[in-house]
């Protein structure tokens, strides 16, 4: 009998301190400075929403909202598949004003580019969002679960560290700032055509996404963001990507692929730094696509 009332202890110890533990990294989740924390507590107002995968951390927000005098808001987070986006940012519309536009780059459209398993990353969002818990519900089954379970479990993952990371401060300027190497520069013509791999389900989403921030009375902006100049021959089937994307979601494309061409403002082949994100928000403004409010 005794060793029974041990075990019964134990476990009641454990779900204890589980629950403490939990509510601590809850209430953490809750006054995280970090974007997704900011859409589901409501504090995330924006005239301009962008969302993308590490590229859409291109939409340098600081920069924009100095120049434009707008307040934006960026979803975009390395490796975003279009499902997971697209539940974001109806997330996002359903909690907030709805923003003037919607600006999403198009490299998301490549499932093997994309984190497949970054959506269980949001399993401590989960209790702000229905369509979070079914999308978890349904494809990471043993997570959800687990994490109803274990309110600790919840928070073990890199999504929630940058929640933790961003909890006093602002995540606005998270964007490289380094410059391409010489190395790279020099080994451009060597490196393997890629192509964007995306299907009928994924054009889905985004036509799902699209249509809905429609509805609210937003404009949709779809753009390609720039990569290196000398690697843009590389990508072998954009041209199919766009005409693919536009008779699906009923939106003109903008290609903005060479938009940048100095070799300092690219980190890598695939993303600007911070110089380069300014000369291309710059692009964006002159070419009204970001429209700045009047003096």
């Amino acid at each position: 009998m005794k060793k029974s009332y041990w075990v019964f202890a134990t476990i009641a110890l454990a779900l204890l301190v589980d629950r403490a533990g939990g509510w601590l990294l809850g209430k953490i989740t809750k006054e995280s400075q970090f974007r997704y924390s900011r859409l589901y507590n409501g504090n995330e107002e924006a005239d301009v929403l962008f969302m993308g995968n590490s590229r859409g951390l291109s939409f340098f927000q600081p920069y924009a909202e100095e120049i434009t005098g707008l307040r934006t808001a960026n979803l975009s987070y390395n490796g975003m598949p279009i499902e997971l986006a697209s539940l974001l940012t109806q997330d996002y519309l359903d909690r907030h004003k709805a923003p003037k536009v919607l600006m999403l780059d198009l490299s998301l459209m490549d499932s093997v580019r994309m984190d497949n398993k970054l959506a269980y990353q949001f399993n401590h969002y989960t209790p702000f969002s229905g369509r979070l818990s079914n999308l978890l519900k349904e494809k990471f089954t043993n997570d959800y679960y687990a994490g109803k379970l274990s309110h600790l479990y919840r928070h073990n993952s890199e999504v929630f560290q940058r929640c933790f990371f961003y909890w006093k401060k602002s995540d606005k300027d998270w964007l490289l700032d380094r410059v391409i190497s010489p190395e790279m520069v020099a080994n451009v013509g060597n490196h393997a055509p890629i192509r964007f791999h995306y299907d009928h389900k994924m054009l889905g989403h985004l036509a799902n996404m699209v249509k809905y921030a429609q509805q609210k009375g937003t404009k949709v902006e779809l753009v390609v963001n720039p990569y290196y100049p000398d690697f843009v021959p590389k990508i072998v089937n954009l041209d199919t990507l766009v005409m693919d994307v536009q008779r699906t979601a009923g939106v003109t494309v903008r290609r903005y692929t060479n938009a940048v061409q100095a070799t300092e403002a690219f980190g890598d082949y695939q993303h600007v730094n911070k110089v380069g994100a300014k000369f291309y928000i710059d692009r964006l403004v002159a070419d009204g696509v970001i429209q700045a409010k009047p003096n």
